[in-house]
């Protein structure tokens, strides 16, 4: 059987203090991640068990740290996150990461802007 598995985590909500603003590292400011995580979950799929699949809440947690620790850009906050990823669990094939910053300081009526990024694992394909 032939098919495409992802595990994922839709607008995990965090404060934080990104930006290069003065105000955005003291105040900071509230944040939407989406994750998407391409991943050969079959196994799971026929043994019922964790082992055999990514835990997505250990994926939270590990999205949660980089998210505490300040950065100026957003692109270096996805990219910390998508290295770290790879690094825990080098058998993931993709990621697609969305950072929204929900109130961005430049006065526009919006439901905030950010950074998407699509990484692939090039060991995996």
């Amino acid at each position: 059987m032939l098919f495409r598995s992802k595990i994922y985590l839709k607008n995990v909500r965090f404060h934080a203090y990104h930006g290069v603003l003065p105000q955005e590292t003291q105040v900071g400011n509230d944040y939407v991640v989406n994750l998407d995580v391409s991943y050969d979950f079959s196994k799971a799929m026929e043994t019922d068990e964790l082992a055999g699949t990514l835990n997505y809440a250990e994926l939270y947690e590990l999205v949660k740290q980089e998210m505490e620790i300040p950065s100026k850009l957003l692109e270096h906050v996805a990219g910390r996150i998508g290295k770290r990823l790879f690094a825990e669990y080098p058998t993931i094939q993709k990621i697609q990461l969305a950072i929204t910053k929900v109130n961005p300081p430049f006065g526009a009526d919006c439901d905030g802007a950010g950074v998407e990024v699509v990484l692939t694992n090039d060991k995996t394909l």
